[in-house]
């Protein structure tokens, strides 16, 4: 089990300084999708709103309410998002998800900032909060699609 000094040294500088600066934080006043996800252990939640165009995000908007590393997950995919396809975006998730429980690589470029995070892999109660951002704006692509597709 790891100890609470090891808590305090997972939240470094490069995770406070990526959750104290995330991209995108403005929500969008005409999404095409909205969705909200909830990590029910630490109660951390993301809501994301996102505008497709030719099946690449064009417009993103985030309202992060989440410990400093679902933060700074969130700043490394605001950073990123913009002009990327659902197919890049369920990859970027599934090599987090990977490297979260797997001990996976960190995901490829251009979400490989997400790596600063691989310290929280021993935190299993974090790994939900961490993969919010993501889940979310995957989720987000989907309805976005199917409602376009109606």
């Amino acid at each position: 089990m790891s100890s609470d000094s090891d808590l305090i040294n997972l939240y470094s500088g490069q995770i406070l300084a990526l959750a104290a600066d995330i991209p995108l934080l403005d929500r969008l006043e005409a999404p095409d999708a909205t969705v909200m996800k909830r990590a029910p252990l630490c109660g951390s939640n993301v809501t994301v709103d996102v505008v497709l165009k030719d099946g690449r995000i064009s417009g993103f908007g985030q309202d992060v309410k989440a410990c400093a590393l679902g933060q700074a997950s969130a700043s490394v995919l605001g950073a990123n998002v913009i002009g990327r396809t659902e197919a890049e975006i369920e990859t970027a998730l599934g090599q987090l998800r990977a490297m979260l429980k797997e001990s996976g690589p960190a995901p490829d470029a251009p979400f490989d900032g997400l790596q600063v995070l691989m310290p929280a892999r021993e935190y299993k109660n974090r790994h939900a909060s961490i993969m919010l951002a993501l889940t979310a704006t995957l989720e987000a692509m989907q309805q976005a699609k199917k409602s376009a597709a109606i």
